[in-house]
């Protein structure tokens, strides 16, 4: 595989290369068959976290990045069929926030599908979400692939119902990181049933392209990077001879593979979180085969985020990213091994030591 050197200029410009190349965290996703007509492009943004402050005040930031991903999104040549975004449109749920990212999505010259983050959810359980986006689990075919998107941010009804005074304390204690008080996620029973309903129409062959926000993997409770009924979905999944899965939340460069399935992450517009193994109590299950991002500088508003230009081949996956003021990386599925890998770093000898900022 030839290294991944494209500069955003390039990319801008190119009418027969297809890929992620821009320092913006928004991602361009390629399908590719054996027969290339078939191949097609969507582009991917997620994990804005617009705040509201007050009146028309929004905390800039966050407001940017989005601007920026939509602009550029725009100018992308090759044009992509549609776009995704991946949910955490809003910081906390409330209506200002999501009508202010609504108008920002609403610039996007494409046909946009939209997946529900906690953080759009928890306020009034979807309830405005569902009169901007519709349902907050659907499907839909495109070009011979099948694609659903799930609701993945769901958790227990006593958390839901029960516990909180008031819908407002609910939304905050969902939106911490770190926080004791939350409850981990799932799609639940009502989804799962409709999931199975949904596949059973389905070719075996037919390659399959899931979008959640959670990971569909159990990786780290505490910050949720976590799905409490992962593995009943993968295992409805699991008849398939070509899956995917294509998340948000986590706010950083992950990979792995499962089986038949593929699982990959991507960039946040609004700022990149640690990995968990940096936090000193934190007992985790973070793949393996993930080489994390080395942070250039931890306190620069745009590291750590970046496009990924992923290419899914007879359900085999090579993410391809280019890392904003970061070294780009390769991300191929290895035949040799049987598994995804890093082309440059996998081998612990080739990585870069971090840099330390005091």
């Amino acid at each position: 595989m030839s290294t991944f050197k494209m500069s955003r200029r390039e990319f801008l410009k190119s009418a027969g290369v297809v890929t992620a190349a821009s320092c913006l965290p928004m991602s361009m996703v390629e399908l590719a068959f054996a027969d290339s007509r078939k191949n097609f492009t969507f582009a991917y943004i997620s994990d804005s976290h617009l705040q509201h402050i007050a009146g028309t005040r929004f905390v800039n930031n966050w407001d940017r990045g989005l601007i920026r991903a939509v602009a550029e999104t725009n100018l992308l040549t090759p044009k992509p069929d549609f776009v995704v975004f991946g949910g955490d449109l809003a910081q906390l749920g409330k209506k200002e926030e999501l009508d202010h990212g609504a108008e920002m999505l609403s610039k996007l010259n494409y046909k946009t599908y939209h997946v529900m983050g906690e953080h759009d959810y928890y306020l009034d359980l979807g309830e405005y979400w569902s009169k901007l986006y519709g349902d907050h689990y659907y499907s839909f075919n495109h070009k011979g692939t099948h694609f659903v998107v799930l609701n993945s941010v769901l958790t227990y009804d006593d958390w839901t119902y029960n516990r909180w005074p008031s819908a407002e304390q609910r939304m905050v204690e969902m939106a911490g990181l770190d926080n004791p008080n939350g409850s981990p996620f799932m799609v639940g029973d009502k989804q799962r049933e409709w999931l199975k309903k949904d596949l059973a129409k389905v070719k075996k062959d037919t390659p399959i392209v899931v979008f959640s926000h959670s990971p569909i993997q159990k990786l780290y409770k505490g910050w949720n990077f976590w799905t409490e009924d992962a593995e009943q979905i993968q295992e409805l999944l699991k008849p398939f001879d070509k899956v995917s899965v294509i998340y948000g939340h986590v706010h950083q460069v992950q990979y792995n593979q499962i089986g038949n399935i593929s699982f990959n992450a991507v960039m946040a517009t609004a700022w990149p979180w640690p990995y968990p193994e940096s936090y000193a109590q934190a007992q985790h299950h973070m793949p393996k085969l993930t080489v994390r991002m080395n942070r250039a500088d931890p306190f620069f508003e745009r590291d750590a985020t970046g496009w990924q230009f992923i290419d899914v081949n007879s359900g085999k996956v090579a993410l391809k990213y280019n890392l904003y003021n970061n070294t780009n990386r390769t991300v191929a599925y290895n035949p040799k091994t049987g598994r995804p890998e890093d082309t440059t770093f996998q081998d612990e000898s080739e990585r870069i030591p971090p840099q330390f900022h005091f």
